[in-house]
Parts: C-alpha cells; sequence; structure tokens
C-alpha cells in the first residue's frame, strides 16, 4: 500500500505557493462525518498556514460522495473560487455500492475539473475498512486533506501562470 509509504501530511513549505489571493472552495460529505470533518480540518488548516485568508475560504456540506462532483460545479458555477477540494469517504461494504459510488464519484469529478479547466482536488477516501479511513484522517498515514489542499494550491498557481 503507498500510503505505508508516505505521511500525507508532509510537505515542504517552500515549494507551495503562498494563496493570499486565492480564493478556495471546499465541498464535504456528511457521510462518515467524523472522518470527512478530521479531512476538512486538515484540508484548512493547511490552506491557512500557507495564505489563504479565512475570508477567501468557501465551504458547502453535501449528503455524500456521490454528490461531491456536482456540488464542486455548483461552486465553480456560482462562484469566484479559483479551485474546489472536495472531501468525501466511501467504505467498503457487502454490496457494489461502494464500486458505483466510488466510479460514479470519480469520474464526475474529473469531469468537472476538465469542463470547468479549474482545480478540483481529489480528497476521497475510498478505503476497504474505517480503521484505513482513520488512519488517512490524521491517523499514522497523516491527513489526506493536507496532501489535496496543498494539491489545489499548486494547481491554482500554475494556471495563475499561464493567465
Amino acid at each position: 500500500m503507498a500510503t505505508a509509504l508516505k505521511n500525507l501530511s508532509d510537505y515542504n513549505k517552500e515549494n507551495i505557493p503562498n494563496g493570499a489571493d486565492f480564493k478556495v472552495g471546499i465541498v464535504v460529505s456528511e457521510w462518515n462525518d467524523t472522518i470527512t470533518n478530521n479531512l476538512f480540518e486538515g484540508a484548512k488548516q493547511a490552506l491557512l498556514d500557507n495564505g489563504v485568508p479565512e475570508s477567501n475560504i468557501l465551504v458547502r456540506h453535501v449528503p455524500g460522495a456521490f454528490e461531491l462532483p456536482l456540488a464542486s460545479q455548483f461552486m465553480l458555477d456560482n462562484t469566484d473560487v479559483d479551485g474546489v477540494i472536495a472531501i468525501g469517504v466511501v467504505i467498503q461494504g457487502e454490496t457494489r455500492h461502494f464500486d458505483f459510488v466510488c466510479q460514479g464519484a470519480t469520474q464526475g469529478l474529473m469531469n468537472v475539473m476538465l469542463e470547468y479547466n479549474s482545480p478540483v482536488s481529489f480528497c476521497l477516501l475510498t478505503d476497504n475498512n474505517i480503521q484505513q479511513s482513520i488512519d488517512r484522517s490524521g491517523g499514522i498515514h497523516g491527513n489526506k486533506g493536507i496532501e489535496c489542499a496543498i494539491a489545489c494550491l499548486k494547481m491554482i498557481a500554475m494556471k495563475k501562470s499561464f493567465e
């Protein structure tokens, strides 16, 4: 497992663009909220630590992971955010529902990113069990929310470098 070899919270701050002029949207799934709240807190703190003013962080909640693509689209359509961080968790159950939700959310987020030509950071945990999600939301593997916030900042900066 690749995550076992890397702490998701580790990054070199010298390589991160200053987000003082960035506006970032965050859409957070309410399903598995103990995990998604930890991911959100990690993402928000990483944005703040890298210069994004709290007033430039726009947060909306959605029922589950499947709604993340549409919420990201709403955010890009109706606000002036430079990028979106989509936060959710899908944990393997006894049925194929896991596969359909993961596939739909993944494809949907990629479609929104490409259609809107804007960064949509993929902070969707797709784990086999709750312990794996705990480990990736502030546990032994760090916090995927931090990693996704940093990726979003880097992609916003890249896009702005072409303007």
